[in-house]
């Protein structure tokens, strides 16, 4: 879904949606439901502040809607601005920034957390270990 981010269209839908089940498969989880939401950095802030109580600017806002654990379903919203922004500022592209969003929010609905360092660190290798598994 697009929400208030009108120059933004996803490419190669098909090619995501089979990655991201096989980074679920890897986790031994099933998708139930798994929706994003592409947005803009003031309404993913209005999110932040309203759903969090963080008055900041963030690339992605995840939303755990399962009520197993070996089950994925939730939202995920992400600002393309933040992303677009992060990517000039990485030296890389939009594209790669975005499939490491997109998947920094599956790895929070695996249970995986990024509250302090090394937490950070070990969330950063997984994000690089899926974005391995790409295949496209």
């Amino acid at each position: 879904m697009v929400e208030d981010a009108p120059n933004f269209a996803l490419a190669d839908a098909e090619e995501l949606v089979d990655w991201i089940e096989r980074v679920a498969e890897v986790h031994e989880h099933r998708i139930v439901q798994l929706t994003y939401i592409f947005c803009s950095d003031e309404y993913l802030h209005r999110m932040n502040v309203e759903y969090l109580g963080h008055d900041t600017l963030t690339d992605v806002i995840t939303f755990d809607n399962a009520d197993d654990s070996d089950i994925l379903e939730g939202d995920i919203f992400i600002s393309t601005e933040r992303v677009a922004d992060n990517a000039n500022d990485l030296g890389i592209s939009f594209r790669d920034e975005l499939h490491r969003v997109m998947i920094h929010g599956v790895l929070h609905l695996l249970g995986y957390h990024d509250k302090d360092l090394l937490s950070q660190t070990a969330m950063r290798a997984k994000e690089d270990h899926c974005l391995s598994l790409r295949t496209f």
